[in-house]
C-alpha cells in the first residue's frame, strides 16, 4: 500500500532562508519513517484531504541543526494527522 502525502506550503517563523531546504528534506524523511514505522490505519480505509492542518507549535534551541528541526517539524505534523481522523 502506498500512502501519498503532499504539503502544498509549510509555514516557519524565525528560520534562516538558507536551511529551508534542508528542514523541508528532513521533513520529508522523518515523515517517511514515521508512517513506515508506525503507519496510519486510520488513512488505509478512504481518502483523507486536509485543506490546512495545525501542526501546533514546539520550541527550538538556537544552534539546533536543520534536519533535527525537520524531524520535529514532522512528528508535530504526524500527529496532527492522527488527531484529525
Amino acid at each position: 500500500m502506498n500512502i501519498e502525502f503532499y504539503i502544498d506550503e509549510l509555514v516557519l517563523h524565525g528560520f534562516a532562508q538558507g536551511d529551508r531546504y534542508l528542514i523541508s528534506a528532513a521533513v520529508e524523511q522523518e515523515l517517511a519513517r514515521l508512517f513506515a514505522e508506525r503507519g496510519a490505519p486510520s488513512l488505509l480505509g478512504g481518502s483523507s484531504d486536509f485543506s490546512r492542518l495545525d501542526g501546533g507549535a514546539f520550541e527550538v534551541t538556537p544552534g539546533t541543526k536543520p534536519a533535527a528541526i525537520g524531524a520535529q517539524v514532522a512528528k508535530a505534523v504526524y500527529g496532527g494527522v492522527n488527531q484529525r481522523i
